[in-house]
């Protein structure tokens, strides 16, 4: 059970909590820590980062410090912006078929898609909010391209930042940002707990949506002897059938569907197969980035059944965000109380 009382806590001097009856006094209170949460990419599984925040805030677990990657970093600026609620309503909104509608093919620039539709949705909420103006601390990742260099975005326009982390390589196309051309910066640093650091937290809360069974690679000596095909069950078939019919009307969508699904015979398309590369790739730099630099708390949330395209699924990937937030509750209660007696 989370009995943790952070009324005991004070930060910078200043209790962040209103004193109620029955409060220690103010000498008998001990400076907390700076809390930072992590955010890592994941593409659709970070709709759980929105369950997480909940559930943080919920038991009134204080955030000072945002660092996001990709899908995190959309969901941290929202959340650092005070706009949370605006990006779950739109979260909860997609079906398959207007996540379908919200891609827009570009094949004249470096990405399938120009990202127009989503810049739109960003800006209809965060545009003009500069990044160092937000009441919370925030940070995004990037990598900017030739360089391979992981570039730190803290100030200037936060929807910028946020397309700019999210630029998947030949999914979106990159955008220029003080003469640097960005890409997501899941290459680099997929779960950002360095940039969480660097922006002064003390306690330092990760979340990391790929490292799941889904991505733990094993050595499959002799190919041979496995199956080559697999037939689909029926809930597969009736998933396939009832997005076909969404489809239907729309050549443009029926051609994201040959990019983005998978032929009869299971071989994936070109946009699906860069993503299943991508995600392999972030999951192996995540583990080392994690093992070289480990938060105080890593939440872990048991995502592997839901696929990295599942955007329509927010109901159920917001859920188990909380759940997973709860879980780790206990772990947060006690490195916090640690870290006070520390710096008491």
């Amino acid at each position: 059970m989370f009995g943790f009382n952070w009324k005991t806590f004070e930060r910078s001097g200043e209790s962040f909590s209103s004193a109620g009856d029955g409060a220690p006094p103010r000498h008998a209170r001990k400076r907390r820590p700076r809390i930072g949460l992590a955010l890592g990419s994941g593409a659709a599984r970070g709709w759980s980062h929105i369950g997480v925040l909940q559930e943080l805030e919920a038991r009134q677990v204080p955030v000072d410090v945002i660092a996001g990657c990709s899908i995190g970093a959309v969901v941290g600026g929202c959340y650092a912006a005070g706009k949370l609620a605006e990006l779950e309503h739109f979260a909860r909104s997609l079906t398959k078929r207007r996540v379908f509608s919200l891609m827009d093919l570009s094949f004249s620039g470096a990405g399938m898609m120009s990202g127009g539709k989503l810049r739109d949705e960003l800006a209809r909420e965060l545009e003009g909010r500069q990044i160092e103006n937000l009441p919370i601390t925030f940070g995004a990742v990037a990598t900017e391209i030739g360089a391979g260099h992981e570039v730190w975005l803290r100030k200037g326009d936060l929807v910028h930042a946020i397309r700019a982390s999210y630029a998947m390589p030949g999914i979106f196309e990159p955008l220029r940002i003080d003469h640097r051309w960005l890409f997501d910066g899941a290459l680099v640093n997929p779960v950002p707990v360095t940039l969480c650091r660097a922006m002064g937290a003390e306690l330092v809360i990760a979340v990391n949506l790929v490292g799941d069974a889904a991505y733990r690679g094993t050595l499959i000596a002799d190919a041979a002897a496995m199956s080559i095909e697999a037939e689909p069950d029926e809930h597969d078939n009736r998933e396939a059938r009832e997005q076909d019919q969404a489809l239907r009307r729309s050549p443009e969508a029926r051609q994201l569907r040959r990019q983005f699904g998978r032929a009869a015979n299971g071989a994936p398309g070109i946009a699906a197969a860069m993503l299943d590369a991508f995600n392999i790739t972030q999951d192996r730099i995540a583990r080392s980035r994690l093992a070289g630099d480990p938060p105080d708390v890593l939440i872990a949330a048991r995502l592997s059944r839901i696929g990295f395209f599942d955007f329509h699924r927010a109901d159920e990937l917001i859920t188990l965000g909380r759940e997973a937030a709860r879980r780790a509750l206990n772990d947060i209660a006690e490195v916090a109380a640690l870290d006070g007696q520390l710096r008491g």
